[in-house]
């Protein structure tokens, strides 16, 4: 499974964070915060866009977990080299919550996604970064 984490885009930068996507795979984003921009062009680029927002300091709603790992388990099964964005305005861990809930539904141990995201997001925070 491969996610990329990403912050808030603005109009200028969204050709960029259009290209980065691209390169990286990404089919989908999971935008897990309150809509801020626009998606028109990501979409145009064939990029699909979910809107799963949910407060920060909240966990998730039921629904939004089983659409999450419903998700996961299609895209990940029948697409190997994808990757799914996950898209939070303020990086603040809402992103965090979809890629350890689907390291933990995956198999693995709580206390090791926890160590897995640690490790990779050290010093990475608003930033784009790759799980």
């Amino acid at each position: 499974m491969r996610f990329l984490i990403t912050h808030n885009t603005t109009s200028a930068t969204l050709n960029t964070f259009t290209e980065e996507l691209e390169k990286c795979g990404v089919t989908t984003i999971g935008r897990v915060c309150e809509a801020t921009d626009d998606t028109t062009l990501v979409e145009k680029e064939g990029i699909r866009v979910l809107h799963w927002p949910f407060n920060d300091d909240a966990p998730p709603s039921n629904q939004i977990v089983d659409d999450c790992l419903s998700l996961v388990k299609i895209k990940f099964r029948f697409m190997k080299n994808c990757c799914i964005a996950v898209h939070c305005v303020a990086d603040l861990g809402r992103d965090l919550v979809f890629v350890g809930l689907t390291l933990i539904e995956g198999g693995m141990k709580y206390e090791d996604a926890v160590q897995f995201i640690k490790q990779k997001q050290q010093g990475a925070f608003n930033s784009k970064q790759l799980l």
